[in-house]
């Protein structure tokens, strides 16, 4: 890790999320609240969009270009929200010129797989029948982060033709745990347990494991993806699992850009204090624009 990461890993070590008793929603509402005492850019209109019942949150920036981002924010499926998320969407947004969704889809424990790519399929399904009638028009990008991510590809997945490009920022993909990045251990800032923890609050069962739209890895469809780019982290426990979905993404025949952000761990993306977050950020929003301009 970079120095900057490793003293921000140091200095960061986390609550146990499995302790006896951890008061979950306080910890969600800590976090939301500490995240909105942020500092945040300004764009031009943000609102609150109700897709179906599935809760969303619009960013649209000044002379927006035709085209939106569906984004889906990490957190191991239990954790985060759109306030959360409310820094990183604004500046997707300016950065990329183009109108972003963030979708509020609902979490387990409360709400288990499949609950929040059912949300996501909703919010496709509000898209494809009110989009032109919102001004939420095509060409359509899905993003996600960590768990947002395999939201996000599972998105692509189960509606094929429906999104131009997908954007992946280190992507949440094996419940398993299985890749040798793993082995960085929770000197990465990514305990192992922690990891196993949110994939057993996720499914319903261990044989959810196996379905492909909870472990996308194992999905007999990766062919039908629109063009998919990759990035991942060097000192981030997922980076194998992500570099390996770029991999069978590029051999199933779709175009897929992979990246490895070099001494990196997991998280740094949302944050701009990591000198690494807006180059990435900027990246990520000249691919889209490549992907739907020419969509």
């Amino acid at each position: 890790m970079y120095p900057e990461v490793r003293a921000a890993v140091e200095a960061d070590a986390g609550p146990d999320l499995s302790a006896p008793g951890f008061d979950l929603a306080a910890h969600r509402e800590d976090v939301r609240r500490f995240n909105l005492r942020q500092p945040r850019e300004d764009v031009a209109r943000v609102e609150d969009v109700d897709a179906d019942g599935v809760r969303c949150r619009l960013y649209v920036p000044a002379d927006a270009v035709p085209g939106l981002v569906v984004h889906a924010h990490g957190g191991g499926f239990v954790l985060n929200d759109v306030d959360v998320h409310d820094g990183i969407c604004r500046r997707m947004a300016n950065r990329g010129r183009r109108a972003v969704l963030s979708v509020d889809y609902r979490q387990p424990p409360e709400h288990p797989f499949p609950a929040a790519p059912d949300d996501l399929d909703t919010v496709v399904g509000w898209l494809r029948r009110e989009g032109a009638g919102s001004g939420l028009t095509g060409p359509y990008a899905a993003h996600g982060d960590s768990a947002g991510a395999n939201l996000a590809v599972v998105a692509a997945l189960r509606n094929p033709g429906f999104f131009a490009a997908v954007a992946l920022i280190y992507p949440f993909l094996d419940p398993r745990n299985a890749f040798p990045s793993w082995e960085l251990g929770a000197a990465s800032g990514f305990d192992p347990a922690e990891a196993t923890w949110y994939w057993e609050q996720y499914a319903r069962t261990e044989a959810d494991y196996d379905d492909p739209d909870l472990a996308p890895l194992l999905s007999e469809r990766l062919h039908t993806l629109p063009p998919t780019f990759v990035a991942t982290a060097e000192a981030d426990p997922l980076r194998d699992e992500g570099e390996e979905l770029a991999r069978r993404i590029a051999e199933a025949g779709v175009e897929v850009v992979g990246i490895r952000c070099l001494g990196q761990t997991h998280g740094f993306w949302r944050h701009a204090t990591f000198t690494a977050s807006e180059p990435l950020v900027r990246q990520v929003a000249g691919w889209l624009d490549q992907h739907l301009t020419a969509g």
